[in-house]
């Protein structure tokens, strides 16, 4: 007997494949800003297809697959043709091995995290993931083009590159969005929060999308400092 497909969550995730498709297609032509929109787009149906699958149970273990690939496309080699094409090829070789690392590490990071699924992995993401590292990528590009800033043979965007390749597959631990359970009642606050969010990138969506990647960045940091200085402490007042 047959088994059939849930076809909703799957074209959800097709969606966001060939939005990370078309971002790869822009970078080659040189039309970088629609590039990383595109790779943006397809973090929003990457989150969409997790969150219909979770709300209809309609998981299965070929949509995992299937969004693990269109992860890699969509979030590892899009973002890392954007980069390399937007900027890094003016390093040389070292751009290129920063691209490349960023694509490797990318695919570990989802191996590793579909190993992982429902013991480590079940809340909070070990290492960075790789929607998140390729937003920040993303939101880079959109920014320094509204601030009319030179893209190519930028420092920064080199060791922004190494930075996020490296975070993915650490061990550090970053939230996302799998951690909030709508089906249960939130404070008040927290609506207010959300509507001031998209006050904020209604306003300025270029500005507002990289502060919120950075931050997001900076404060996993941050917090992983913080949980490790706490750790430590710990240890040594137990001996």
């Amino acid at each position: 007997m047959r088994k059939g497909i849930y076809i909703l969550p799957n074209s959800l995730t097709m969606c966001g494949m060939f939005a990370g498709f078309y971002a790869i297609l822009a970078a080659i032509k040189g039309d970088f800003v629609h590039a990383a929109w595109a790779i943006i787009v397809a973090d929003i149906f990457d989150g969409l297809d997790g969150w219909i699958a979770r709300l209809t149970h309609s998981t299965t273990r070929f949509g995992i697959e299937l969004d693990s690939l269109s992860d890699l496309v969509s979030f590892g080699v899009a973002p890392a043709v954007i980069a390399f094409k937007w900027s890094l090829i003016s390093f040389g070789r070292i751009g290129w091995a920063a691209a490349f690392l960023f694509v490797a590490c990318g695919a570990l990071r989802l191996a590793r995290y579909n190993v992982q699924m429902g013991s480590a992995e079940k809340k909070s993401f070990t290492g960075m993931p790789i929607p998140g590292a390729a937003s920040v990528l993303a939101a880079t590009v959109i920014f320094y083009n509204a601030m009319d800033w030179p893209g190519p043979k930028s420092i920064f965007i080199l060791l922004l590159t190494f930075l996020l390749a490296i975070l993915m597959v650490s061990t550090l631990r970053f939230h996302g969005a799998k951690e909030l359970d709508f089906r249960k009642r939130k404070p008040f606050w927290i609506l207010v929060t959300i509507a001031i969010v998209f006050a904020v990138i209604i306003m300025h969506p270029e500005i507002a999308l990289f502060v919120f990647a950075m931050l997001y960045l900076i404060l996993g940091i941050i917090e992983n400092m913080y949980l490790y200085l706490l750790k430590r402490r710990e240890s040594e007042q137990k001996t």
